[in-house]
């Protein structure tokens, strides 16, 4: 009797790490993919639900972030002090930080994408369907709208354009080209944290020490961060279009849309290289789906 409760438990386990009772050596479980046309979604409320967390979550992010740009410029404007202000470096902690805070706090309701760059390589990978993954878009769009709009009814509007606005731009000093680079190196940053923290591989071999699993918005938070002390100098740092998108919005200065196409195509072509080197190099998707060169 006990050999056969014993094999009931090893059955049990076999198939809750997707093994199908046989055993491949996977002690983890990939998610299957998600159908491209989810129409099923719409129906439902936890994806509106979703979605307004997107849209307070990016809110809060430009928020703040945006903020400590208007605030740092105004102080280092305002003061002899060639040290006044946050800083570089507190510029980069203010984004860097509440994406940290904001990804912890939204995971579990809509996966914390906060970024259209990071909802579309979500699509490429097949873990959201295209109607929440334009749902996302969109809310984060508007939320990064709303939250520039906050930043700047808070300053006087002269204050807030004689500064910036907080809107992305290529430095004079560097070119278009430069400025692309930087956005496309800078957004497969973050995406390949944001695959590398999530990767159901590391939850199962990190299983027995739960902190990491609750601190997995850390690394992403921290690669934000570092991005934005490498590119701030050269365009500010998108690598977020609906960053970019709302500040541009607010700020509506000719440079600013002048430049946005860079704050687009940059992160999104990042993003998809990221999709492409975790999936199908590291993750070996594809091989899986074709079998194996030995196949062949």
């Amino acid at each position: 009797m006990a050999g056969d409760q014993e094999e009931i438990v090893q059955q049990q386990r076999r198939q809750e790490h997707g093994c199908g009772g046989e055993s491949n050596g996977k002690d983890y479980a990939d998610p299957p993919p998600e159908p491209v046309l989810a129409t099923s979604e719409l129906r439902r409320w936890s994806l509106y639900r979703a979605a307004i967390a997107e849209f307070v979550a990016t809110l809060l992010f430009l928020y703040v972030a945006v903020a400590t740009v208007i605030g740092h410029k105004r102080q280092s404007s305002d003061s002899p002090d060639p040290c006044g202000g946050v800083g570089v470096l507190g510029i980069a902690w203010a984004f860097g930080g509440m994406i940290f805070l904001l990804v912890y706090c939204t995971a579990g309701i809509s996966g914390g994408h906060i970024n259209p760059a990071v909802t579309f390589a979500l699509l490429l990978a097949r873990k959201v369907s295209l109607p929440r993954a334009a749902l996302y878009v969109a809310a984060q769009c508007l939320g990064a709208v709303c939250g520039v709009g906050l930043v700047k009814a808070i300053h006087s509007p002269g204050h807030f354009e004689r500064l910036g606005g907080g809107a992305n731009v290529v430095d004079d000093g560097y070119g278009k080209g430069t400025g692309l680079a930087a956005e496309v190196v800078g957004t497969f940053a973050l995406v390949y944290t944001v695959f590398s923290a999530t990767d159901a591989k590391r939850s199962a071999r990190d299983s027995h020490i739960p902190v990491l699993q609750i601190l997995a918005p850390l690394p992403i938070g921290f690669a934000v961060f570092v991005v934005h002390l490498a590119t701030i100098p050269i365009t500010g740092t998108g690598i977020n279009p609906a960053r970019s998108f709302g500040a541009a919005v607010v700020y509506n200065q000719a440079k600013a849309w002048h430049d946005q196409w860079i704050f687009w195509v940059g992160p999104l072509i990042g993003a998809a290289i990221a999709t492409l080197y975790h999936e199908y190099i590291l993750r070996a998707s594809a091989l899986k789906a074709l079998g194996s060169f030995k196949a062949g």
